[in-house]
This record gives structure tokens, C-alpha cells and sequence, in this order.
């Protein structure tokens, strides 16, 4: 027998939208355990070491390289996207209540959002991958790497504007219409909401985070940057007026990387 309720009448989706969002403990462990850990490597230089330049021009098979990345690649995931997360985490909580396994639906829930940014994850290491082996074989471009990393924020600015961008963050600033659109009982129900979800998140979110990824893992600023404007853009009422502020400031900035290097980041220096 179906355990799927009829859109937008599920009893516990429908109570958990009318009251205070509650997010677990755990879920603020994890977010305040991922900044401690990003902090710490950071600090001791190790961070460097599983930065994806590093592993694909080292020694490490490539499947080894690519696992390390991933590992390192959760944790900034719960660092940055978990936050702008929270208040669908919070409802999503609170209506899990009421099914027999609380603790596994949301086990589900958060599995199925990591899922969708862990195969993002993927696909960014196995493009700059192939990048890599671009830039041996194209002697012009690699006396010119600036121009990726000057294509990289003019590509992000330009998502800033783009219809998409704004359709995944109508969905991610209404959790709790979205959660009742889509609030099923059971850890397979749960986990269908949290990859559903995550693909809105992925949808309004990827560009930024494509600058996180060339500016490597556990970069503290911009990971406090990018995730603040992250959080804005998804949870904030002037949220929606940020867009073109953002768009014009990364537009005008990979520009001037393109036309002079010497406005290039240091985070982004090893890009690609």
C-alpha cells in the first residue's frame, strides 16, 4: 500500500509549516564541526594537499586522488551549503516527527541532498581533470591560465542573471510550500525530497560554488564569502535584490583578470 499522501494535505507537512523550525542538534554539529575542521587545515597547511591541483598533478591514482577530493569535498559541503539548508531542514524536522523513524527520514533526507552536490563534486574534479591535460597539450594557454580563472567568475556573474538561477531560488526561499508539495512519509520518500531539493540548491547555487572549487578546499575566506552570499541570496528578504550586485561585481572583476592578470586572486592563481 502506497504510503504517498495527496499534494499539499499531509497532516505532519501541513502542522510543521505553521510552527517554529526545530533543526537537529547533529545537523549544527556537522555544519560548526566542518568550519573547526576547514579552520584547522587552513592553519597547519594541510589543506593544500587536497586541493585538487595538487592531487591530479601528483602521484595518487586517479581513483584515489578523486576519493580524497570527495572526502574533503563533504565537509565543505556541510560547511557552506548546509546553513542556506536550514530552514527546510528545520520544518522537514519537525513533520518528521510523527513517522516511526524520525532519526532514519532524516538520515535520508540529508543523504539524498549529498548525494546530488557529491556527483557535482565529481564531475568539477573529473572536468578540471581533463582541464589539466588541456593546458599540458595547448602551450598558448598554458602561458595564459589567468584566462581560466578570468572565465570562471565572468561565468559565474553571468548565472547571476540567468532564469534558471532565479526559478531554483523561487523553490529554495518557499520551503515550506515546497514541503508540502512534496512531503512523503518513509527514509525513501525523505531521501526523494532531500535530491530534489539539492537539485534546486545545485540549480541556484553551482556557479558560486564552481569558484569555491578553484579556489580549493578549505579556503576560509572564500568559503565565509561565497557561503554568505549563498545564505543571502536563499534565505534573506533582499536576498532577490543581491542577484545583479553580485552578477556585475564578478562580471566586472573576471574581466579585469582577463585584460590584467595581476587582479587575479591568489586563491585562484593555481586555476586550473
Amino acid at each position: 500500500m502506497s504510503t504517498r499522501a495527496p499534494i499539499g494535505r499531509s497532516r505532519a507537512a501541513a502542522s510543521s509549516a505553521g510552527r517554529p523550525r526545530v533543526v537537529p542538534p547533529l545537523v549544527i554539529a556537522a555544519i560548526a564541526g566542518a568550519w573547526i575542521l576547514a579552520a584547522l587545515a587552513q592553519a597547519s597547511g594541510e589543506a593544500q594537499l587536497l586541493h585538487h591541483d595538487t592531487l591530479i598533478e601528483g602521484d595518487l591514482p586517479f581513483g584515489l586522488a578523486l576519493a580524497l577530493f570527495l572526502l574533503a569535498w563533504q565537509a565543505m559541503i556541510a560547511a557552506m551549503m548546509l546553513p542556506s539548508s536550514l530552514p527546510l531542514i528545520g520544518l522537514f524536522a519537525r513533520a518528521a516527527r510523527a513517522q516511526e523513524r524520525p532519526p532514519a527520514a532524516m538520515a535520508a533526507f540529508l543523504g539524498g541532498y549529498a548525494l546530488i552536490w557529491t556527483i557535482f563534486g565529481w564531475a568539477a574534479f573529473a572536468g578540471d581533470a581533463v582541464l589539466h591535460d588541456l593546458v599540458d597539450r595547448t602551450p598558448w594557454l598554458a602561458a595564459h591560465p589567468w584566462l581560466i580563472a578570468g572565465g570562471v567568475l565572468v561565468g559565474a556573474g553571468a548565472f547571476q542573471f540567468t532564469t534558471l538561477k532565479d526559478r531554483c531560488l523561487q523553490r529554495c526561499r518557499n520551503p515550506r510550500a515546497f514541503l508540502l508539495a512534496h512531503y512523503d512519509r518513509g527514509p525513501h520518500n525523505a531521501f526523494r525530497l532531500g535530491r530534489d531539493h539539492g537539485l534546486f540548491c545545485l540549480g541556484c547555487c553551482w556557479a558560486l560554488m564552481l569558484v569555491m572549487f578553484a579556489a580549493g578546499v578549505a579556503n576560509l575566506w572564500w568559503m565565509a564569502l561565497l557561503t554568505g552570499l549563498m545564505v543571502i541570496e536563499k534565505t534573506a528578504p533582499s536576498g532577490r535584490r543581491s542577484l545583479p550586485a553580485t552578477g556585475l561585481v564578478l562580471l566586472v572583476w573576471g574581466a579585469l583578470v582577463i585584460v590584467q592578470p595581476a587582479w587575479l586572486p591568489t586563491a585562484l592563481a593555481g586555476t586550473p
